[in-house]
């Protein structure tokens, strides 16, 4: 199969009330270790969240996705955990966690174009 890579993707979930396991699709993160990609795209409906859970922070949920981005992109920008290396980062952002944004268990893929996947993959699971 030549030409097609393997990756590997998680939801990202805003769970407002974490003891109701409810929570509502924002975003997905994509790694492909081949192509040295790891990126997130997110689309945070406020209305909608709001509508879902009115006591919700939005300021904070903001931060906390922009977090995963700064993640994604490594470097400083990261912090601590930006630093470390591509695959590392993905397994620190999609490990399991009792917070208000949370990750899906991870799933696995093959495409031809990491960023292409993770736009598909955005459109079918969040918008």
């Amino acid at each position: 199969m030549q030409g097609k890579f393997l990756f590997e993707y998680a939801v990202i979930r805003i769970v407002p009330r974490v003891e109701r396991e409810e929570f509502l699709n924002v975003g997905v993160i994509l790694y492909c270790k081949d192509r040295k990609f790891l990126q997130c795209l997110h689309t945070l409906n406020e209305a909608r969240l709001l509508a879902f859970a009115p006591e919700t922070d939005i300021a904070e949920v903001k931060a906390y996705l922009c977090a995963f981005e700064q993640v994604c992109r490594g470097g400083r920008e990261g912090g601590p955990i930006g630093k470390l290396d591509t695959a590392l980062r993905f397994r620190w952002l999609t490990a399991t966690r009792s917070t208000v944004l949370q990750t899906s268990k991870v799933h696995s893929g093959l495409c031809a174009d990491p960023e292409e996947a993770l736009r598909r993959l955005h459109v079918q699971l969040v918008l």
